[in-house]
């Protein structure tokens, strides 16, 4: 299982938005996630608008590959593009750039 964490950054005018946002993250989201392998799946949201994101997965670019597929992934990501800063375009999920693992106490 490959542990997969990054950062992303939420817009500070933005923060109250983005955490109500996700108090009800859309069913059907929430399988797509589980049924492309994003399991433990997390979001931690400091106070400065600091995101950081941890998953476990087998085949992380096979998850990432299975949520482009899926149309309410698609929907989703539009929704949030508009919380996130220096996206340069790309959808979140896209700006997801995973950290180099350098310790993990087993």
């Amino acid at each position: 299982m490959r542990r997969i964490c990054f950062l992303l950054r939420v817009r500070p005018d933005r923060l109250a938005e983005y955490r109500e946002r996700h108090r009800d993250v859309w069913p059907d989201m929430r399988r797509a996630l589980r049924e492309t392998g994003w399991g433990n799946y997390t979001l931690f949201l400091a106070d400065d608008g600091l995101l950081v994101g941890y998953l476990e997965t087998p085949d992380w670019d096979a998850a990432q590959a299975g949520m482009r597929d899926r149309e309410v992934n698609a929907r989703w990501q539009a929704e949030m593009a508009e919380y996130f800063t220096a996206l340069d375009g790309r959808d979140p999920d896209e700006a997801m750039s995973p950290l180099t693992e350098v310790f993990h106490l087993d």
